[in-house]
């Protein structure tokens, strides 16, 4: 089976959806994405695709990525330098823990969807929703096939 076929269309509106819910409290940005496979390591995968996908260029910095190889059970959470200089590793690898609880019993998308949150909280905190901002990347779930 595809990857991109992982979830149904019901699953990937709901994981939108709680991106969408999570950005309205916060002017972040948080981005999935979906991989086929992951030679090596899961974080360095993120950090490739943070910069691919030109989420280093958002206004304050403050966007978090999401990336999760699901045939190799591999995932990580990469943040911009915005976030990264506020929030402590420790917060990072908690919600790693969360969203792990739910994956490996083969809850993808509510683990994806808790991760989601949890980031969006931690936005939410140092990056506050302020009258004018605008979506600056897409809500829609990115799947890879590398």
């Amino acid at each position: 089976m595809s990857t991109a076929r992982i979830f149904t269309e019901v699953e990937m509106a709901y994981i939108r959806q709680a991106i969408a819910d999570a950005e309205k409290a916060t002017s972040g940005e948080l981005r999935i994405f979906i991989d086929d496979h992951c030679k090596g390591d899961a974080l360095e995968k993120a950090a490739f695709l943070f910069s691919k996908l030109g989420m280093h260029q958002t206004k304050l910095k403050n966007g978090v990525l999401i990336y999760m190889s699901i045939k190799d059970k591999k995932f990580a959470i990469i943040d911009d330098s915005g976030i990264h200089e506020k929030v402590k590793d420790e917060f990072w690898q908690a919600t790693r823990n969360i969203m792990q609880q739910h994956f490996i019993k083969g809850e993808f998308v509510q683990g994806l969807v808790n991760g989601i949150n949890e980031a969006g909280r931690m936005l939410s905190q140092f990056f506050p929703y302020q009258s004018g901002d605008t979506n600056e990347l897409s809500n829609d779930i990115i799947f890879g096939n590398s």
